[in-house]
């Protein structure tokens, strides 16, 4: 695909505004992210610690990364962009293409594109006279490579034009490494060889590489498309306070919700519902569902808060008591819809549809705590690993299984986690209590287990310490434990915990 692209170097700097005779750094994690024109003339390099910076540069300003302020400078230009009728890509701030096929014709010319895109763009820089680049070749890679030369690459002469270009060009430091200790130093050099044996080598990176520096594009340019109005509201003039009325507004409102996603091809899994009562100040919740909302679920759990926040008293606070008079369903979390997965004869596979409406229904009459469900949460212990939570909550900031716990329990983890440790005794063959020192070492092999009620049982094997030394840095919350699997005759196996002194059963594996 003929493809045109805005490329704006050092875009962070450009971004705040200062002028490109003055030397200015963004740094982020103490390493030069950009550096102006006069900076890198002075020395200055991407990559550099901000102390060697500062020293090729003594004035440069040196000013913190904003990404924040970098996206939103950033939007005046892919305005001025969109005004050429055509889809725009956007990939980080500094960086837009479109596809030339349309505007092209209209401007007489891939090259009169250019050079009325560059106007364009150029009008609306934060900074008059910044660095822009704009070119046009086949395929977002070579386009962006030939705006840095400014360059009108015609059809068919891609590959022509990458073929002197730097290996580093492809943008995969490692893999750039290793061509050009091999002697691949060119693009060109490496379109040349065999793309099977590459790909056997190097695999799918490797692949990919030598599309690129063969001119052939892996797909169409990857368009933002202008966002859609998911979001629906009602306003009732007079405030709705009957039972009845509300439970049909929260049907019509969610059947609309829905059918707005379903349209687009959308599905929602976290729901944001605003509520405003007559006299009160709107009150928002957020709903999450482990798959995508239907319109019957979201109109129970509509007709619960409504119906909650209809009924609730506050005329003893001051704050007016009323119907409800506004109500407003967001989508906050969407994800592509992935349709209905049907069983054999076409039955459904699963009913989480109706389980998920009985869940609002025992929560509308219990109440939110009532009904719980568990979720995978970050820790080192078993029984850390598990959290209840309401149904229909987000989850945990700390949910899921990625973040990483140093010390944590080996897996396989335990089937069985007692809320209670029970109290053992760890012996060896001694008939003396195994011990863990400073440095995480038994004082001698277990032999034996004991517990209460029960024959002291030989230990056949055993995995560990892991010792733990945790928050050490707060000494009301500081713990040391250290960790242990034994295996008992049977197949029976425990997790247990060495804390204060004395050993507990913090696991049993099924």
């Amino acid at each position: 695909m003929r493809t045109l692209v805005v490329s704006c170097p050092d875009w962070p700097v450009t971004a705040t505004g200062r002028p490109p005779l003055e030397p200015t750094a963004v740094v982020a994690g103490q390493h030069v992210v950009a550096a102006s024109p006069a900076a890198r003339r002075a020395g200055v390099r991407p990559g550099q610690r901000r102390r060697q910076a500062q020293s090729c540069c003594p004035e440069l300003v040196v000013l913190p990364r904003d990404l924040g302020q970098e996206a939103r400078a950033f939007e005046p230009l892919v305005a001025a962009l969109e005004a050429f009728g055509a889809l725009v890509a956007v990939g980080e701030p500094g960086w837009m293409g479109i596809a030339t096929r349309g505007p092209a014709r209209y401007f007489g010319g891939e090259a009169s594109l250019a050079e009325a895109v560059a106007a364009a763009v150029a009008s609306v820089l934060p900074v008059p006279g910044a660095p822009l680049h704009v070119g046009v070749a086949d395929g977002p890679f070579a386009a962006t490579l030939a705006a840095s030369r400014g360059a009108v690459v015609q059809p068919g002469g891609t590959a022509a034009f990458l073929a002197p270009f730097p290996i580093e060009a492809l943008g995969v430091p490692e893999l750039a490494d290793v061509l050009r200790r091999l002697g691949i130093t060119t693009l060109g050099r490496l379109a040349a060889l065999d793309e099977a044996v590459v790909a056997a080598r190097f695999g799918a990176a490797g692949a990919r590489a030598h599309r690129l520096a063969s001119g052939r594009e892996e797909g169409p340019l990857a368009v933002a498309h202008p966002p859609r109005e998911l979001a629906v509201g009602r306003e009732f003039d007079p405030p709705l306070e009957s039972l009845d009325a509300l439970g049909f507004a929260a049907r019509a409102l969610a059947e609309g919700f829905c059918g707005r996603l379903a349209a687009a091809g959308l599905s929602c899994t976290l729901l944001e519902l605003e509520v405003r009562v007559a006299g009160r100040r709107p009150v928002a919740r957020r709903w999450a569902s482990e798959g995508a909302w239907s319109a019957a679920l979201v109109a129970e759990r509509l007709r619960w808060q409504l119906e909650a926040l209809a009924t609730a008293p506050g005329a003893a606070q001051g704050e007016g008591r009323g119907g409800v008079a506004a109500v407003r369903l967001t989508p906050v979390e969407l994800g592509p819809a992935q349709g209905r997965q049907l069983g054999l004869l076409g039955r459904p596979a699963a009913c989480e549809e109706q389980v998920a409406r009985v869940v609002a229904r025992v929560q509308r009459l219990l109440g939110p705590e009532e009904v719980l469900r568990p979720v995978l949460v970050g820790g080192r212990g078993p029984g850390e690993r598990a959290r209840l939570v309401p149904a229909g909550d987000p989850l945990p900031s700390d949910a899921g299984l990625d973040a990483p716990w140093p010390g944590q329990v080996p897996p396989l983890s335990p089937a069985v986690v007692p809320l209670v440790p029970p109290a053992v005794e760890l012996l060896d063959s001694r008939g003396e209590a195994v011990r863990v020192d400073g440095r995480g070492q038994l004082s001698a092999p277990p032999a034996t287990l004991s517990a209460a009620g029960r024959h002291p049982a030989p230990v056949l094997a055993w995995a560990g310490p892991w010792p733990v030394d945790e928050r050490w840095w707060d000494a009301a919350a500081r713990r040391r434990r250290a960790r242990l699997q034994v295996l008992l005759p049977g197949g029976e196996a425990h997790l247990l915990a060495l804390e204060g002194g004395r050993w507990w059963v913090e696991g049993s594996y099924d």
